[in-house]
Order: structure tokens, then sequence, then C-alpha cells
């Protein structure tokens, strides 16, 4: 096998090790049925065991209570962004936090499903290099959407706002399970798996089981949040091998790592690292503001954005990769989510030392 080079794509992006290890173990012959994973029928015994051990996992280390569904679904983020306005709104106006391109497109599809939508704060008067300060807080509206982490931007809510009565919502799709956070004040969660959680192709939802009685009953079948927390995910065959996947991720945060405390503790470390380097020199520069900045995107920029390509060659050449930021803001970008190592961390600020040097 040709050696594994250090991954800072952000999405998809690195699997721990020792999951991708027992995958590979696993792969010919599941815990003895004598076929893949990828073979086996998802209303198997040894299949519902494994969406089982996922749903308490993820309930033992979000601190959810029995009033809280785990759904398992597919399409993506992207398609929660219409779901969510579809399913909630209940005939009161939306609010969202615009936070960046994933919060922007979110706002679209609420605006598409023709719901009455309020943008109630924005930092695009900045670029969205910051979380914004001020938000309205309107009690007449059905919830209040955010998204937690700004992959793009690199910023991060480093706590979330009091919407008094009003659900929050929010996309976690690149900081869920980096952190301890209280989930009582969300009446929704939703997650891509592609970043901290497993690989593309299957989509977290948690959902709170006031927030399932709004369900319109004219929407589609497969549109509606209650047809999978009615089949426990199993309405049709759901992406079996991402979700196990995402058992063995969620295994290796709780038992490996020891909890979102010990998770956290690491993140913050190794955001530490490489954000104390860029602030100590001036060759590189942040994008984020200090306040802001995510632990999971470190963006930052070189003197000339002419040099950028040498850079990314030159740690190309070093086994480094992902590092290009995101087409609509270039730059350059470190997505250092929960399966990228300190060791890893420290390599890239080796690399980016003596690239300043030469």
């Amino acid at each position: 096998m040709a050696q594994r080079v250090i991954n800072f794509n952000p999405g998809p992006s690195a699997l721990p090790l020792s999951v991708l290890e027992q995958a590979k173990s696993e792969m010919l012959d599941f815990q003895g049925s004598g076929m893949s994973v990828l073979e086996t029928s998802h209303r198997a015994k040894n299949f519902e065991a494994v969406l089982d051990s996922a749903i308490q996992r993820i309930k033992r280390l979000l601190g959810l209570d029995d009033s809280y569904q785990v759904l398992f679904l597919q399409g993506g983020a992207s398609m929660q962004f219409a779901m969510v306005p579809m399913n909630l709104a209940a005939g009161k106006p939306v609010d969202y936090v615009n936070t960046g391109i994933w919060a922007t497109k979110a706002i679209k599809e609420a605006r598409i499903c023709g719901k009455q939508t309020r943008v109630v704060g924005s930092s695009e008067d900045a670029k969205f290099t910051h979380i914004p300060e001020k938000i309205t807080i309107n009690p007449d509206a059905a919830y209040l959407h955010i998204t937690s982490n700004n992959t793009i931007r690199g910023t991060q809510w480093k706590s979330f706002p009091d919407a008094g009565a009003v659900p929050l919502v929010s996309d976690m799709s690149s900081d869920i399970f980096s952190r301890r956070f209280d989930p009582r004040p969300f009446g929704l969660i939703y997650a891509g798996a592609q970043k901290n959680l497993g690989p593309a192709g299957v989509t977290l939802v948690i959902i709170r089981e006031d927030m399932l009685k709004r369900v319109p009953q004219d929407l589609p079948t497969m549109f509606k949040y209650s047809t999978y927390a009615e089949n426990r995910s199993l309405y049709n065959t759901p992406p079996c091998f991402s979700i196990y996947v995402c058992e063995l991720v969620l295994k290796w945060i709780e038992e490996t790592i020891g909890g979102l405390d010990r998770m956290e503790k690491i993140n913050e470390e190794k955001a530490a690292i490489l954000y104390n380097y860029i602030d100590s020199q001036d060759f590189y520069r942040g994008t984020a503001r200090p306040d802001s900045r995510s632990p999971m995107n470190v963006t930052f920029l070189l003197p000339e954005a002419e040099l950028e390509k040498e850079f990314l060659a030159g740690a190309a050449q070093a086994g480094l990769i992902g590092l290009k930021g995101h087409r609509s803001v270039g730059g350059l970008r470190a997505s250092i989510y929960n399966a990228t190592t300190t060791e890893s961390v420290k390599t890239l600020v080796d690399f980016m030392k003596h690239f300043a040097k030469r």
C-alpha cells in the first residue's frame, strides 16, 4: 500500500485510521455473516443492531433524552435546506441568521418553498469573517435557523443565541460531535456525515417530538420527517454502509477518545497549535476574526495570491493534501476535524515554517 497522506480536505474528510482498518477487516465477512455489510439487508438483525447502536451512541454523546428522535436520511444537508421549512414552518414566519454560503443556500430554499423568510442577523457586510453580534429574536417565528460552523470562512458560533420559546434549528454538518453543547433549545439539528461523523451518503437528523407534530400531511411521503420517525429510518433502503461506518466513528469517539469533553479538548489543542503559529508571524494571515475562529476549519492567506499554487504543490509533495481554499473565496484552508491528529497539525505547521523561510 502506498504511504497514506495527511488529509486536510473539508469533506469528504479524514476518517480515523482504526475505523478504516475495522471496515477493511469486515469488508468480506460482516460479523460472521459470510457477506459484506454492503450486501446485507437493511432488515437483517445484524444491521438493525448497528443502527440501534449508532442511535444510542448519539444519544449518549449528545445527552439527548427520550424527547428526541435520531434519524438517518439521504440527500445531504442541502436537502435539509428545503425539508426544514417544508416540515416545520407551521404557517409562521421562519427566521435565519446568515453567516456564509451554506446559510445563504438555506435561506434561498426556504424562500423557494414559499415561506415568509426573515434574515434576522448577518455578517455579509464583513464578508462573513465573524459571527453576527446583533440578532433580532422574533417570538412569532416558527424557528430560528443557524449554521453552527462556517467551513468556507472559518467561523463558528462559540455560544448559541437564546431565542426563548422559539426553537433553534441548526446545520451542524461541520462541527457535530466536536464539542459539548446543550441540546435542549434545539427543535432540530441536521448534519451531513462526511466531515466529523462518517462517509458521504447519509445525513443525520435529530428532531424533538413536538416538532414532529408540525409536519403537514400533504407533503410527499419521502419529504416528511414523520415518515422516517415512524419507521426508524427504514421506510426505504437506507445507506447501510455509511451508517455502519458512522457507528464505528461514534464508537471511536465514545470508547477510544473518551467522549465529547475529551474530543473538544483535543480539538481546541489542535486549533491552538495552528492559530498560535499564524498569529506569531506576518507571512501568513488568518481571515476569520479571532473571536469567531473555527477550530474545525482554519482559513488563511499568503502575502501574494500567486504563491498559493507553489504552496499547494509543495504541500502535496510533502504528503499534505486538501489545503486549497473554497473556490468562492480562494486562499488556503486546513480542515482539522475530529480524525485529524495533533501530529498532523504539527507537521503542517512545520511545512508552513519551512515554506515561509524559503
